[in-house]
């Protein structure tokens, strides 16, 4: 006989509550600076491994259909990083060795990093020119590696915010809640509208 499962809607309230608390605890100065860094931007471009990279790509098409020019680290359609750009980086443990590498070509090559992370004292956090921490360093247990390709091969993971969120959710899911809120913000700030948005929609797919 299979236990019983839980309540979803339960487990979604508590995600929930669990994201308010790091939304009261985000720095309203680091999240201005952030914006500032996106609209100083020749170019964005972003980086993230696993679900972190999901949320990266998400965050590049959001800037793209508001007129900026954003790229995915990875793409073959992907033009070469040059100093002035901007190279967004999501990583919850700021330690994932293929983002951290592209961190350190990003900054050979003179562009300026931000990092969201909940990590900030990290590998990629001390060569930031920004982070946003969100959470409370909760990639910080040591039994099980920081490095996001050593736990898809060992399979060793981690529940970051609890048993009802496996795999770093409460991370991922905040990024996603932060980037989204970062987009609307600038779409206010470059006073943005519907129509605009709308003729930078895909059409052929």
């Amino acid at each position: 006989m299979q236990p019983e499962c839980p309540s979803i809607a339960n487990l979604m309230l508590l995600m929930t509550a669990r994201l308010e608390e790091t939304a009261r605890a985000l720095s309203q100065e680091t999240a201005g600076r952030f914006i500032d860094e996106i609209l100083n931007a020749k170019r964005v471009y972003v980086a993230g491994a696993g679900r972190s990279g999901l949320v990266a790509r998400a965050f590049a098409q959001r800037l793209m259909h508001l007129g900026f020019e954003s790229y995915v680290i990875g793409e073959t359609i992907t033009p070469a990083f040059r100093p002035g750009d901007v190279l967004v980086a999501f990583s919850g443990s700021g330690e994932t060795r293929s983002v951290v590498d592209v961190c350190e070509t990003a900054r050979e090559i003179g562009g300026r990093i931000c990092l969201i992370t909940s990590s900030p004292n990290s590998h990629i956090g001390r060569m930031a020119d920004c982070i946003v921490e969100i959470g409370n360093n909760q990639f910080k247990d040591a039994d099980i590696p920081q490095d996001f390709e050593i736990r898809q091969l060992t399979g060793q993971y981690r529940s970051v915010s609890g048993s009802f969120a496996p795999l770093g959710t409460l991370f991922e899911t905040a990024a996603l809640v932060f980037s989204d809120a970062v987009v609307s913000a600038l779409m206010e700030v470059r006073h943005c509208t519907i129509e605009e948005i709308k003729s930078r929609l895909a059409n052929v797919q």
